[in-house]
């Protein structure tokens, strides 16, 4: 067994060896022999977003991986990074659809997803991806190429594989771009009204502060325990230690914490909350009973209220059923929505305002129709508790990702590889000609846009006219996990002459492509990386621990043969190449730091592996505004809380009002609508174990939680035993959109009526017609794909109603792995 001890002194004898030609390997380096490898291989650092790892490398392969030292509290999922790397999925060479070589734009579309492809040279490859951008931007113009469409990427500041994507392609010409994403669409649209910023991606309260002085702590839709296990950049895992401190705390009597969700979360087991259940959907109306308490009773702070915000008296006018349906939104009112008494609602409102209470929320609440009112509400509950700007009170909408409350280093970060075009430069095709359509659409609204093309829909404020598509262009994203109702997706894909796609597995957004080709990983090349994505905790040497498999390539080396092509290869470049650029990277941060701390020089930090910044000192967001609500303004349009939006109200949206309000969702379990003919609802939140579908295709980890080779489906024991089904069954899951096969776990954290299937999980259906059977467990097969609002036109992936039944007769082998049929 491999001691620390031992790794340690491997790890200084090794971190050299995977150093990629002159420009990093150094001469200090080549003198001291630790290219040279021990007996039993080197041991090399780098980083990932499920943390930072050492790894022994021998003979050529990862033969360990195990935690960076300075990570405390290490998430198992790097126990699949090895089968990430290897595994059947890997895409090996570059490939292109069969009918699609042979017929190019009047290929049979409805071959889309059999998967078969034909093995290419690079040559042929990137000959082939220059031509259909050639083809598409001269026979029609930049409105018929869709290449903004991006995702979570492997870390690493300079292979950033969309920076890449990005700046190549705008060289050639440019092309309809998206706005916002899948993960917070809805709350960062409408934060911005009553708030002043997105909220979401802003830095938190520090944890230290929330311990010292919360006595209530809500956890509102929000799992910070599952969800902190993975970070933007290089994770530190350092949020967990605060969990286990909140855990004392809450043994000793000390805080009291409530987690107000459906299900008992990971973090309130964790912890030892108190569990508030309320049906799902339901946020807003038990939020308005709680206003209706916290009014009534005189429980709400009047100086903040009149200090710090605007509108209340027209949001408390709907409130006490003066305005608009004239409903009275008293807590008997909410209880009959909620499922939670009128006296724990009044209970309820009285324990926060009586208390320093922390307001914490989670996204998924924002991922449902009308996603942009429970976030809103959210805001007016803080302000009406008058504890904004407080240490251990008022709202966060972040600290459940990549660090959010780890104390801020203040330490300048390294920058990354250049996403737009330099200064002065122009593309080969400089056409702003997009034929009458926007040049930006909302991106959970894309399918919509290749379905109806022409078609104008109002979007925060300004009218969206889809352009006519004709070419996707992905890289380092997989569509086919972010967005939903696949069989609708499917037919959408139908409609696009090509596809090219750059990865380095082989999911579904790959067998529905034209063009494929092989990215190598993360863990194949050489980078680097912040550490902590919030905290700024460093900088952290990613060092190459293996040569690129089979025919892979880094993300440089591809778009910078794609723009040699047309003979911008040392205008992308730079004209230098990845040792270059990875000195000028960290000398850009050593420089930015100067005068605060010193850095060392590249060699040694390259050899030493990380340079680790100062810890940072706690802070209270919104703090500054609170002192001075003059000084230190908003970004609302008055600079104030808006908790009635007069902007909004003059869109005059029949979906989002001017302040924030019940609406009813199309599919609503527990007595709502739909729920007569598929009672369950749905729930398909982010991943335990993995990072969205990243990690998906490594076997040997998948295998640890999945259900006869099945996506897990979780449910409570009274749905289970109500059809039969038992812990470990493969049930059917469906609706009138899709099918799936998935695994059951039957668990008392799930209430009566309430499943959960994790996102992320590769979509994979027995063949490539449209509704057929997905044979692993994507819950995008089934989810609803409408606009949250006319105000965000976000995704609505959580306003979903299911059935479900154990499955009988013979089990489709599950076709989501592995490579396409070769022809």
């Amino acid at each position: 067994m491999t001691t620390r001890r031992d790794l340690l002194k491997g790890a200084a004898a090794g971190v050299a060896a995977g150093l990629l030609g002159p420009s990093l390997l150094t001469k200090t380096a080549l003198a001291q022999g630790t290219v040279e490898p021990a007996a039993d291989g080197v041991w090399k650092i780098t980083g990932s977003h499920w943390g930072a790892i050492r790894a022994r490398v021998d003979r050529g392969k990862v033969a360990e991986v195990v935690p960076f030292e300075d990570d405390q509290n290490p998430t198992d999922m790097y126990k699949g990074i090895h089968g990430l790397i290897y595994n059947p999925s890997r895409i090996k060479y570059p490939m292109a659809r069969v009918d699609w070589l042979k017929n190019r734009k009047n290929s049979d579309r409805t071959q889309r997803g059999d998967n078969r492809f034909v093995r290419i040279t690079w040559d042929q490859a990137l000959d082939l991806f220059y031509e259909e951008l050639e083809r598409v931007q001269t026979e029609y113009g930049p409105w018929a190429l869709y290449a903004g469409h991006t995702g979570w990427r492997q870390t690493g500041q300079f292979h950033s594989c969309t920076n890449h994507m990005n700046r190549a392609v705008s060289m050639h010409g440019n092309y309809v771009k998206k706005v916002a994403d899948y993960s917070t669409g809805a709350g960062q649209t409408m934060l911005p009204y009553t708030l002043g910023s997105t909220e979401v991606y802003s830095q938190g309260t520090s944890w230290p502060l929330i311990l010292d002085n919360a006595k209530v702590i809500v956890f509102w839709a929000n799992d910070p325990k599952k969800n902190l296990q993975v970070g933007w950049t290089c994770e530190t895992h350092g949020s967990m230690k605060y969990l286990d401190e909140l855990r004392d705390k809450v043994a000793a009597g000390e805080i009291r914490v409530i987690s107000v969700d459906p299900v008992k979360t990971k973090t309130a087991n964790h912890v030892g909350a108190e569990h508030l259940y309320l049906n799902p959907q339901t946020d807003v109306p038990f939020m308005l009973g709680i206003a209706h308490t916290l009014y009534n009773e005189g429980l709400y702070d009047k100086d903040f209220i009149g200090t710090y915000t605007l509108g209340f008296d027209d949001f408390i006018q709907y409130v006490q059923g003066k305005a608009d349906d004239g409903i009275e939104k008293t807590p008997e009112w909410a209880a009959n929505i909620c499922g939670v008494d009128a006296d724990t609602i009044r209970a309820f409102a009285r324990l926060m305002a009586a208390n320093r209470t922390q307001l914490v929320y989670g996204w998924a609440l924002q991922r449902q129709q009308h996603g942009e009112q429970p976030y809103w509400m959210a805001a007016v509950l803080a302000s009406m508790l008058g504890q904004i700007g407080l240490p251990g009170g008022g709202i966060s909408y972040s600290h459940h990702y990549s660090g959010v409350g780890v104390p801020t280093s203040g330490a300048a970060m390294p920058g990354a590889f250049p996403l737009n075009l330099d200064l002065g430069m122009y593309p080969e095709h400089d056409s702003e000609n997009f034929n009458g359509a926007s040049r930006v659409i909302p991106v959970a609204r894309w399918v919509d846009c290749l379905l109806n093309p022409g078609e104008q829909i109002n979007h925060n404020g300004n009218k969206v006219t889809f352009p006519d598509i004709k070419m996707c262009v992905f890289t380092g994203c997989n569509p086919f996990h972010h967005h939903q109702d696949h069989n609708r997706m499917r037919e959408a894909f139908r409609k696009l002459e090509t596809v090219v796609t750059v990865d380095y597995s082989w999911n579904a957004t790959c067998r529905h492509s034209d063009l494929v080709l092989p990215a190598c990983t993360q863990f194949e090349r050489n980078d680097i990386d912040g550490y902590g994505a919030y905290s700024n905790s460093g900088v952290l040497a990613m060092h190459q621990l293996v040569d690129p498999l089979f025919q892979s390539k880094t993300d440089f080396e591809i778009f910078t043969e794609l723009t040699h092509r047309f003979g911008r290869n040392k205008e992308y470049t730079r004209d230098m190449d990845e040792g270059q650029w990875l000195r000028f990277l960290y000398g850009e941060c050593k420089k930015a730091n100067e005068g605060k701390f010193d850095m060392p020089e590249f060699d040694q930090f390259w050899e030493e592996g990380i340079v680790r910044f100062p810890e940072g000192k706690p802070w209270v967001r919104h703090a500054d505004f609170r002192k001075d609500p003059e000084l230190n303004a908003l970004g609302t349009p008055s600079g104030f809380i808006e908790i009635t939006s007069r902007r909004i109200e003059g869109y005059g949206y029949d979906d989002c009002g001017p302040y924030p309000k019940w609406f009813e969702k199309a599919e609503r379990s527990h007595g709502g609508p739909g729920s007569d003919k598929h009672p369950l609802w749905l729930q398909s939140c982010h991943p335990d174990q993995r990072l969205h579908s990243q990690m998906c295709e490594s076997d040997e980890y998948r295998e640890t939680y999945a259900v006869q080779g099945r996506e897990p489906i979780y449910m409570s024991p009274e749905d289970a035993a109500a059809r039969g089904i038992a812990d470990g069954d493969v049930v059917r899951v469906f609706n009138d959109r899709g099918q799936l096969l998935a695994g059951a776990r039957v668990s008392d954290n799930y209430p009566q009526g309430v499943v959960r299937i994790h996102e992320g999980a590769w979509y994979g259906p027995v063949d490539a017609s449209i509704g057929a059977l997905d044979t692993y467990g994507d819950p995008n097969t089934l989810t609803m794909d409408v606009g949250t609002s006319q105000l965000a036109q976000a995704t609505s992936a959580n306003t979903c109603l299911v059935e479900m039944e154990k499955f009988e007769g013979p089990l489709p082998p599950v076709t989501s792995f592995g490579g396409p049929t070769e022809v």
